[in-house]
């Protein structure tokens, strides 16, 4: 934490618990009676309530979005380097919404809230969420903070898939989609991912049926390999050489098969921090989630089609070196987007990150998201 707070930083900020009593009917058939969503505000909302702009979050990613939620805070919110005084999302003239979706694990209802039928952790008895699930929970949020149509939905990766759901299905609710190294749909490569992380939590002897809760247990080491998984997929080659190269923690091969590599050693601390802060059934989840997500499914495959009701305009970024979603998923996204006759801008930024790209300010990044969004502010009169 700096001795003194950045003047484009949001500052200090509370998350807040938001209660909502009515019943929601999921994608799955079943209805959760009620449920919790725990969000985050930046910024003011304008007289007419346009202003705002909807944070959308990835797989691992929760409410925290920017700021500190106090002055021994080490680091700020996941994506502070976008949001806040005179940055791309700026808070001097939006009104910036961040939440945890349904199926979280930071204080939103998910698998470790408590099941109102059992008095037990709901576990492996939570329903399957989809993308078209948080987007609904997420238009009943709206409705709660007096938000009729969002100025703009932005999201990247499985945040991005939710930006685009939500042109589809409320397409009088925003003006404008920002999708971020995302995907109109996982290829067969991303799911085999998926499930091989999925594989690695439920065979781990501590997860009991996704019952470990009950047992006072983790599944430590399925998380954590799951976690190591993931995070190869969001680097790439090129960053983890310029990172780490061959480099030896003790400059000499132990011929054994502890962590003798930098990258191992990396990898290692990154499993077992993620396993000490994540609930391995929201993992399954949100990686189900990821799996399901195909606009074009219900449209004869023809993602045309599936985008021909949106009424919004488009930002579709993506990155070179992205090679969980590469830039060739995006411009499918955008190709389909002519074809229905949207109004669509896109950018390829050349950036040695992988698909982490989007959680990095490079300049040319930085300058086409803010160049967008002021267009979206004068719009709104912001």
């Amino acid at each position: 934490m700096p001795e003194t707070l950045p003047p484009d930083s949001v500052g200090i900020v509370s998350p807040q618990t938001l209660h909502f009593d009515e019943p929601i009917t999921l994608a799955c058939g079943r209805t959760l009676p009620h449920y919790d969503l725990v969000v985050e505000t930046y910024g003011s909302l304008n007289a007419d309530a346009s202003n705002a702009i909807l944070i959308c979050h990835a797989l691992s990613g929760h409410h925290h979005a920017a700021g500190y939620h106090s002055l021994d805070d080490r680091k700020p919110g996941w994506w502070d380097s976008c949001i806040g005084p005179g940055k791309p999302i700026d808070t001097n003239r939006f009104f910036v919404v961040s939440l945890n979706n349904l199926g979280g694990c930071n204080g939103s209802t998910g698998p470790s809230s408590t099941d109102p039928a059992t008095g037990q952790p709901y576990g492996p008895d939570f329903p399957v969420i989809t993308v078209k699930d948080w987007v609904q929970s997420q238009a009943l949020l709206a409705d709660r903070l007096g938000i009729g149509c969002w100025a703009a939905v932005v999201g990247g990766s499985l945040g991005g898939m939710q930006a685009l759901q939500w042109s589809l299905t409320y397409p009088d609710r925003l003006r404008h989609a920002v999708v971020i190294a995302s995907t109109p749909r996982l290829t067969a490569q991303n799911i085999a991912f998926n499930e091989v992380a999925r594989k690695a939590i439920t065979s781990d002897p501590c997860f009991h049926g996704g019952r470990y809760y009950d047992v006072n247990a983790i599944p430590r080491a399925g998380l954590m390999l799951a976690r190591m998984v993931g995070h190869i997929t969001y680097l790439s080659d090129a960053s983890m050489g310029e990172k780490f190269g061959r480099e030896l923690r003790d400059q000499a091969y132990k011929f054994g098969y502890d962590a003798e590599f930098q990258v191992e050693s990396y990898l290692r601390y990154q499993g077992e921090r993620f396993s000490e802060s994540f609930d391995a059934n929201t993992y399954l989840l949100m990686t189900r989630a990821l799996d399901y997500f195909d606009p074009a499914y219900e449209f004869d495959n023809d993602l045309s089609k599936a985008l021909a009701g949106a009424t919004c305009e488009y930002l579709v970024l993506s990155f070179s070196t992205d090679w969980r979603f590469t830039p060739a998923r995006s411009e499918e996204l955008v190709n389909a987007m002519i074809a229905a006759r949207k109004r669509v801008s896109y950018a390829e930024i050349d950036a040695p990150w992988g698909h982490d790209a989007f959680l990095i300010p490079t300049p040319r990044y930085t300058e086409v998201f803010r160049t967008y969004l002021d267009r979206v502010a004068r719009e709104v009169g912001a």
